[in-house]
């Protein structure tokens, strides 16, 4: 997944399981999505990741804890414009 997130891309977090490394709970929540600050390109010590993310909350976050969320596509709208009516002077 480290090769589709980029800082500023939008994930989602899909595991608050508690941290692997010292046990304690996370302060992610299920389902919230986060903003991606940085791509750390360092494996994650449980092995099943190659990069770590700074969201911004506590450290840097296995990357298996989140999913990349699509980028919103450009939608053009049409805007109405509105001409200055015209008069006819009185007279």
């Amino acid at each position: 997944m480290s090769d589709a997130v980029g800082p500023g891309d939008l994930v989602i977090c899909v595991n608050v399981a508690p941290n692997h490394a010292t046990g304690r709970p996370v302060p992610l929540v299920a389902g919230e999505s986060y903003r991606v600050f940085a791509v750390m390109e360092f494996a994650c010590p449980c092995g099943r990741a190659d990069a770590l993310l700074d969201i911004g909350v506590d450290f840097a976050w296995c990357q298996t804890r989140f999913r990349l969320l699509p980028k919103p596509k450009a939608q053009t709208r049409e805007r109405k414009v509105s001409a200055p009516k015209e008069f006819e002077p009185a007279g």
